[in-house]
């Protein structure tokens, strides 16, 4: 997505470590409508009639498969990363390493919100190594529902997460790929 990508080369930045910061527009202040055009590329990819529950972790996710459920009238679920006392018993939980955090993680659904006749749609702001991706695909597995997609806002083409996904059969669709990034240039793939 050519508009997603030129945001990314004028107000991202890249951190040390590979980090790549969109949060004047992605995943800390959020452009609405620029969600809701992204919305409008995936529903253009993926066949949106099919899906029954869209599922994002918390919490950059979170915006942008709102956006989509919205617009889209397709439940959102989310995957949380700390149990709290409103989370009742029956919880689909699968353990990821959290990069950001530097640290291993449960995440959780309540059983009842994912059910075996769900047909999800992953989607998230970010895919590096694919851990978090990993995690809820798990949740859907341990579900007994049918995983009909992923959909990635940026992409670290270079980590190598999504490969894997697609290597293993799985409809991945990325609006921008990034195949390397340092402090002077963002080299998108094609």
């Amino acid at each position: 997505m050519d508009e997603l990508k030129a945001r990314i080369l004028s107000e991202g930045k890249v951190l040390p470590g590979n980090i790549i910061k969109v949060g004047s527009f992605l995943n800390h202040r959020v452009d609405t409508a620029l969600l809701g055009r992204m919305a409008e590329e995936f529903a253009k990819h993926f066949d949106i009639s099919k899906i029954t529950e869209i599922l994002t972790i918390e919490a950059s996710g979170i915006a942008l498969a709102s956006v989509c459920s919205y617009l889209w009238g397709i439940p959102l679920v989310f995957a949380k990363k700390a149990k709290s006392d409103n989370i009742e018993n029956g919880l689909l939980c699968s353990e990821i390493y959290s990069y950001t955090y530097k640290k291993t993680v449960t995440v959780m659904v309540e059983s009842e919100f994912i059910k075996p006749e769900d047909h999800i749609l992953i989607m998230d702001d970010f895919l590096a190594n694919g851990e978090a991706i990993r995690g809820l695909t798990d949740i859907v597995r341990e579900a007994g529902a049918t995983l009909e997609g992923i959909g990635i806002a940026i992409e670290k083409g270079f980590q190598g997460g999504g490969d894997k996904f697609r290597k293993a059969g799985i409809d991945i669709y990325s609006l921008a790929v990034i195949d390397s990034a340092d402090d002077c240039k963002i080299v998108f793939r094609d």
